[in-house]
């Protein structure tokens, strides 16, 4: 299978559909809906996928109380209770909770009884006969196409970009500071939750302000007002630019033009910055 002009492997389409459809998955509730539906906490630790599957870090802070469910113990509430456990989800933020309507025409009216009729989440059960084609469909809506393939030249100056260019990560937590170390060398960088701070580090110790657009090597920084950065790319020269979106599962690590990547990370409140290897 292909998503976004990258080829995804079975094994990894397999991951894909673990972390969207996890056996067990987080219910959010506040505790007058807890105790009214008659679940009780358990505060485990999600993993990164999770997080990120369900934007938990979006979710209304009001909905102190999780439930992890399977999809048995889903199944087996009474509908109107279920109804009604699907409809909290949205209200509360979480995410991964689609509309019957937009998924009926692929998976089939049998949608409307999941749930309340309206919306449904996502079991393993759902992507039996249809993995590769919601998993394709989910991720394509989300993010461009990668454009490695048009590329003729990849510069020197920059030794794993082509390597990296056009992969997808084996799960959530590689992000846009990572790749952008990686591009240039650095061992290891494209598999990490870089944080800010080492980044920053290597942005002090390896890059001078400066840099032209059309040039290898230049890095883009966006900051907000205050100075804290938000993302970063790098040119590959002749209008090309490679970053990670996001520190998401299905986040690709692709190709853009400058012109492109420039219009996308438009956001009120934040700057962009050049910096150029030394």
């Amino acid at each position: 299978m292909r998503a976004l002009g990258i080829d995804v492997p079975p094994s990894l389409l397999d991951k894909w559909a673990d972390w969207l459809a996890p056996d067990q998955q987080p219910f959010f509730l506040t505790p007058q809906q807890a105790q009214a539906w008659g679940f009780e906490n358990d505060d485990r630790e999600p993993s990164r996928e999770d997080r990120d599957t369900f934007q938990t870090y979006a979710v209304d802070s009001t909905a102190t109380v999780i439930a992890w469910l399977s999809e048995p113990q889903f199944a087996a509430l009474d509908k109107p209770i279920r109804a009604q456990l699907v409809r909290a989800q949205v209200r509360h933020g979480r995410n991964s909770v689609p509309t019957v309507r937009k998924w009926q025409g692929l998976l089939g009216p049998e949608l409307k009884a999941q749930a309340d009729g309206h919306r449904f989440v996502w079991w393993k059960s759902l992507l039996a006969e249809h993995k590769a084609e919601v998993l394709l469909k989910i991720v394509n809506e989300e993010y461009d196409a990668s454009r490695h393939t048009e590329v003729t030249t990849w510069p020197a100056s920059l030794p794993r970009v082509k390597e990296l260019a056009g992969t997808f990560p084996d799960g959530s937590g590689p992000n846009c500071f990572g790749t952008v170390m990686a591009a240039t060398g650095v061992a290891g960088a494209e598999s990490v939750w870089m944080q800010r701070e080492p980044f920053e580090e290597w942005l002090a110790a390896h890059t001078v302000r400066g840099g032209r657009d059309n040039d290898p090597g230049t890095v883009f920084v966006w900051r907000t007002h205050e100075g804290l950065v938000q993302h970063a790319a790098i040119t590959i020269g002749d209008g090309w630019i490679f970053h990670k979106p996001s520190q998401v599962w299905w986040g690709p690590r692709k190709i853009r033009t400058v012109a492109e990547v420039r219009r996308s990370m438009r956001t009120v409140g934040w700057r962009l910055e050049r910096h150029k290897l030394s």
